[in-house]
C-alpha cells in the first residue's frame, strides 16, 4: 500500500521533532525522527512510502496537497505537536478526501487522544504512543479492505466520541528495526537539518527508547516511550555509524537522540570500544546524564565522542528533588570536571520555573551554571506538555497561564513561557533567562576561550561563527512576544 508520512507545514524551520517543539534561537532543526522510524518499519514490511518534511523543505500546504494527490496514498500519517496542534488538525482535515485515511501521531494526541480527534471533523483518528506497530496494522488493514476498529494504539472517530482499543505493544527488539539513516538517505537532505552540538551535516538516530529516570517534565517517556528502557545493542549502534560513513559521504557526525545514552554504562563502554576498533571516523554526540564516571568518559572521547548535552536543570537541591531529577549539585560538579578532563564538550541545560522556584533559587542556578562553565549553555523557562506530571501539577495548582495551545510559542515561533510560580511571573522567567544568557555568553573569559578555540580549531571556528550568526539577534535583544502574565 502507498503511505504518505507527513511532517506538516506550520512555521518556517519549525522543529517539531524535538522535546520542546519551536523555531529555535540556535537554528536547530530536528529530523522527523519518530516519523522516520515509522517509515523504516513500513518500508521493511513492503509498503511504498513517501516521507514529506514540509518545514525542512519549505513546502506550503498547497505544495503538500499536490504531492499527495500525485502519489495517491491510501493512508496519510501526520505528525503533530502541542504548539502546532490546531494547525495540524486543519491540515489533517484538509487531506481527508478522495478516500484517504488520515491519522495524527505524536506526543500531543498520545496524551489527549479524545480531545485531539474530536477537535477535527474529517480525519480518521490518532495513533497513541509509538508509531510503528499501529501504523503497520492500519496499513495492512486498509490494504486488505478491513476496518481499523479494534487495532490497539488507534483512537478512532466515532460520531461525537472515539473508539480506543487500548494501548499498542511496543517494539521490544530495537535491533530489528532498519537503520533510520537509510530513510534519511532515501527521502531527506541532511544539509537541511542541524544541531549545533554536532558537526554539520549530521544524522540523528536512537540508541534506545524509554528512560528509567523519573523527571517530572520530560515528555517522551511520559507520552510515547514509557519509563522502561529498551536499548539497542552496542553492535547495532556501531554498525549504523559505519553504514552512515560508507553510504552518506556528506555526513560528518551522528547524534544519538535517545533520552540518555548512559542508561546502561556497560553498553556505552562496549559501544566506545567497538568504535575505537572500527575504521569509522565519524564524530558523535549524545544526550548524557550528569553522573557518568571519568573512565567511561575518557573511553568515549577516544572513540570520537565530541559533545554531550546534559540537563543540569538547577543548582538548588530542593528544586532538583521536586522535579525528581535524582542528582545533586556535587555529582554534577564532578561530572563537569571529569568531562572537561576527558576533553568532551558539554552543552548544559538549565531550566527555571519548576515547582517551588523563587528569585533566590533562580539566582543560585545562574551562579551554578557560571561555576560549571560548560562549553555552551541553554537557559529556558520550564516547558510543560500534556501527559507530563509537570503539566498536571501546573494545572492543579493554578500555575498554567495559557489560553490556547498556540500560546506555547511566541508569534515568531520561539518558546514561550506558559507557567508561573508562586513568586515569579512568566514575564520575569523570560527576562531572567535572557539575562542569564547574556551574562553567560558575554563574559570576557568566555569570549577569550571561544576565540582561542576558533583560532586553533578550524572546525570549531566554522561551527562557532555559524551558531553566533543565528543566535546573536536573540542574545542582544532578548525574547520578544513573551506574554501570559499573572
Amino acid at each position: 500500500m502507498r503511505v504518505t508520512a507527513l511532517n506538516p507545514p506550520f512555521l518556517p524551520r519549525f522543529s517539531r521533532g524535538q522535546r520542546s517543539p519551536a523555531v529555535t534561537r540556535s537554528g536547530t532543526l530536528y529530523y522527523p525522527i519518530w516519523l522516520s522510524y515509522c517509515v523504516a518499519a513500513l518500508e521493511q514490511a513492503g509498503h511504498e512510502v513517501d516521507l514529506v518534511d514540509a518545514p525542512a523543505a519549505g513546502l506550503s500546504l498547497g505544495d503538500v496537497s499536490d504531492r499527495i494527490r500525485r502519489f495517491s496514498p491510501g493512508l496519510v500519517i501526520v505528525e503533530t505537536s502541542t504548539p502546532s496542534i490546531e494547525s495540524d488538525v486543519a491540515v489533517a482535515d484538509s487531506l481527508s478526501s478522495d478516500g484517504r485515511t488520515v491519522l495524527l501521531c505524536g506526543t500531543h494526541p498520545s496524551a489527549l487522544p479524545a480531545e485531539t480527534v474530536l477537535s477535527g471533523r474529517f480525519f480518521a483518528g490518532a495513533i497513541v504512543g509509538e508509531y510503528e506497530i499501529p501504523s503497520l496494522a492500519a496499513a495492512s488493514a486498509l490494504e486488505e479492505g478491513r476496518a481499523l476498529q479494534g487495532i490497539p494504539g488507534l483512537a478512532l472517530r466515532s460520531g461525537d466520541s472515539i473508539e480506543y482499543a487500548g494501548p499498542s505493544p511496543v517494539v521490544e527488539d530495537l535491533d530489528s528495526l532498519p537503520f533510520v539513516s537509510g530513510v534519511y538517505a532515501r527521502h531527506l537532505d541532511p544539509a537541511d537539518y542541524d544541531n549545533p552540538n554536532a558537526l554539520h551535516p549530521m544524522v540523528m538516530v536512537m540508541g534506545g527508547r524509554g528512560c528509567p529516570n523519573r523527571c517530572t517534565f520530560c515528555v517522551f517517556p511520559q507520552t510515547l516511550t514509557g519509563r522502561r528502557a529498551r536499548l539497542r545493542s552496542s553492535e547495532s549502534m556501531a554498525a549504523e555509524m559505519e553504514w552512515v560513513a560508507r553510504n552518506m559521504p556528506s555526513v560528518r557526525s551522528v547524534f544519538f537522540e535517545d533520552d540518555t545514552i548512559s542508561a546502561d554504562i556497560p553498553r556505552l563502554r562496549a559501544l566506545a570500544e567497538l568504535l575505537s576498533l572500527s575504521s569509522c571516523r565519524l564524530s558523535w554526540s549524545c544526550n548524557m546524564r550528569a553522573d557518568v564516571d571519568f573512565e567511561t568518559l575518557a573511553l568515549c572521547r577516544r572513540a570520537g565522542l565530541r559533545t554531550v548535552c546534559t540537563g543540569f536543570e538547577s543548582g538548588d537541591p530542593e528544586i532538583l528533588a521536586g522535579m525528581r531529577k535524582g542528582l545533586d549539585p556535587d555529582t554534577m560538579r564532578r561530572f563537569m570536571s571529569d568531562a572537561r578532563r576527558a576533553g568532551i564538550r558539554v552543552h548544559g541545560c538549565f531550566l527555571f520555573g519548576s515547582r517551588g522556584e523563587t528569585r533566590r533559587t533562580m539566582e543560585a542556578t545562574l551562579e551554578f551554571a557560571l561555576e560549571l562553565d560548560p562549553d555552551t549553555a541553554q537557559f529556558y523557562p520550564l516547558m510543560v506538555y500534556p501527559g507530563t506530571e509537570a503539566y498536571d501539577l501546573a494545572r492543579e495548582e493554578g500555575l498554567l497561564c495559557a489560553s490556547s495551545w498556540r500560546d506555547w510559542l511566541t508569534p515568531e515561533g520561539l518558546h514561550n513561557c506558559v507557567v508561573r510560580t508562586r513568586e515569579v511571573t512568566p514575564e520575569e522567567l523570560v527576562a531572567f533567562c535572557d539575562r542569564a544568557r547574556r551574562r553567560f555568553y558575554l563574559r570576557p573569559s568566555y569570549l577569550l576561550r571561544k576565540g582561542v578555540q576558533a583560532l586553533l580549531d578550524p572546525v570549531e571556528r566554522r561551527r562557532t561563527l555559524k551558531a553566533f550568526g543565528t543566535f546573536r539577534r536573540y542574545l542582544f535583544r532578548g525574547t520578544r512576544g513573551a506574554r501570559l502574565g499573572g
